[in-house]
């Protein structure tokens, strides 16, 4: 029986050996049709008869007999064998393939799961090779190595959190990479979702968020400036307060301010005065209404003059009168430049019958002025000058550096410079203008000195003292109104008053007043 299970294993072996030519193997049926019996030669079935023979004679492992009866002879024994031989033969073979079917089954079960963990370590090589996390790992017990050198590591770093980026999405901006909930708009802190995003000094913006704080907002109405028809943002600046606004508020009946000339936003209140001029609320708040107001005023300046041993000896009447009233006197007064479009004060030389504002007038609903009382007063000519008329309604400051002017054309047509230039006359009258603004503005933030102009324009005598360190400290904004007015007389691009005014200002820097205003009386011009 060993001799014929190892013949029996030879042939098992020789069809294991060419029944797999693949993954799955697909010569099962031929192989099993090479070793059916039908196929078997002569010699090889004497072989096996032989075999079957001497294994019948063998006793089995308990000691019993095959081979019952020994009394026939060789060919008597063999004979009656064939039909059973064949039998157990078919038998035999049949368990011979369900053997090898079996086994064929257990090795394509194998080789299956060979290729599936093969499979599966491939992927995961791949994997890691793309990982950035953890290094390649190598496995040394698999037929197939991690493709390190295919997939190079690429380690990204968040520019925002400065962590490394894992699997997942991420974002590529700027110049660098982010975790999609690290790239925040640098206003609001919120993450940018967008596809599109704003930049600003190397800071990420959503669009919204940039358009809110980069966008120019016009002051009057509070919406973003349109753009005009060529794209681009167009809006008039004031060249002073900075005050940004839509080009169509100088075309829609949109406010302005008389006396600071700002633009009135659509939810601030405004004083509409009888003849017309409309007066910010914050500019209400030091104006001067009437002349019985003007009065101690008035009496401040000429001390001003006194300092500058420039004093006044004449009384000249000074009277707060309406524009109309002032451009009636202005009609019927022979000498002196006006400064048009609007004149806010005048020096007279002749006789004339004036209305003047008699008591401060109240003001009513809607913000308008109520109950103006007016008086005509007669000038009478005494000496070269008549009175000093200046517009009612403006603040103090303002009124005030009026006045300072005014006063120098009195002083010069008193003191007999007479026939001059306009841009000497009016050049000079508004350095004394700039230089009482000057002594205000220093006076009401503490300071006993004046400006450069002033102190150089007074040679041995300072400035006097102001109102405003009688009435106490001046709020922010008019100190920010004396700063206006000034650089309104710097900027003035009229040739008397704005040429004149550098001119002569360069003059009384250069050689003081006193010298500036012997030369003029000598040369009637600068020096």
């Amino acid at each position: 029986m060993g001799w014929l299970t190892k013949l029996l294993k030879g042939s098992n072996h020789k069809y294991s050996g060419r029944g797999y030519h693949g993954k799955y193997g697909h010569d099962r049926n031929s192989n099993s049709r090479d070793n059916s019996a039908d196929d078997l030669n002569d010699i090889e079935k004497e072989e096996i008869d032989r075999a079957i023979a001497l294994s019948l004679s063998e006793e089995d492992p308990k000691g019993k007999k095959v081979i019952e009866d020994d009394s026939q002879s060789e060919d008597e024994e063999l004979c009656p064998l064939d039909d059973e031989e064949d039998d157990h033969l078919g038998d035999v073979q049949q368990d011979e393939e369900e053997h090898v079917a079996k086994i064929q089954q257990d090795e394509d079960k194998n080789l299956d799961e060979v290729q599936l963990e093969e499979d599966e370590q491939l992927a995961r090589a791949i994997q890691e090779s793309l990982s950035i996390g953890s290094p390649p790992r190598s496995y040394t017990d698999s037929i197939f190595q991690p493709f390190t050198n295919l997939f190079p590591p690429v380690y990204r770093t968040c520019a925002g959190c400065n962590a490394e980026i894992g699997h997942g999405r991420f974002l590529s901006c700027m110049g660098a990479v982010w975790h999609p909930e690290c790239f925040c708009c640098h206003a609001c802190k919120l993450p940018i979702t967008d596809y599109e995003y704003s930049m600003s000094g190397n800071r990420p913006y959503h669009k919204s968020c940039y358009k809110e704080l980069h966008h120019p907002r016009c002051d009057v109405c509070k919406n973003f400036i349109p753009q005009n028809s060529a794209g681009l943002i167009e809006y008039r600046a004031h060249p002073f307060w900075l005050q940004k606004y839509c080009p169509s508020h100088e075309r829609d009946g949109t406010p302005r301010c008389c006396s600071c000339q700002r633009m009135e936003s659509t939810d601030t209140k405004y004083l509409l005065l009888d003849d017309g001029r409309k007066l910010c609320l914050e500019c209400l708040d030091s104006a001067i209404m009437d002349t019985h107001e003007c009065q101690p005023l008035y009496l401040e300046i000429q001390e001003f003059y006194e300092g500058l041993h420039m004093k006044i000896e004449q009384q000249i009447p000074m009277l707060l009168v309406e524009r109309q009233a002032l451009n009636e006197a202005m009609e019927g007064e022979k000498n002196g430049h006006h400064h048009l479009p609007e004149t806010r004060g005048l020096c007279l030389s002749e006789e004339q019958t004036i209305p003047t504002i008699l008591r401060r007038p109240s003001i009513g609903a809607g913000y308008r002025v109520i109950d103006m009382i007016t008086e005509p007063f007669r000038l009478i000519r005494r000496c070269e000058v008549t009175a000093i008329l200046v517009l009612y309604g403006l603040p103090r400051l303002l009124t005030g550096s009026i006045l300072a002017h005014e006063m120098m054309h009195a002083w010069l047509r008193l003191k007999g410079y007479g026939n001059l230039r306009p841009e000497v006359e009016e050049g000079i009258c508004q350095v004394l203008a700039h230089m009482w603004l000057d002594s205000e503005i220093y006076s009401g933030s503490g300071t006993e000195e004046a400006s450069s102009s002033s102190s150089s324009s007074s040679s041995s005598t300072s400035s006097p003292p102001s109102s405003s360190s009688k009435k106490g400290k001046r709020s922010d904004f008019e100190k920010e109104l004396g700063k206006f007015f000034k650089h309104q007389i710097e900027s003035d691009s009229s040739s008397a008053y704005g040429d004149g005014f550098r001119e002569g200002n360069q003059a009384v820097l250069k050689f003081g007043l006193r010298r500036t205003l012997d030369h003029i009386r000598i040369t009637g011009s600068f020096p």
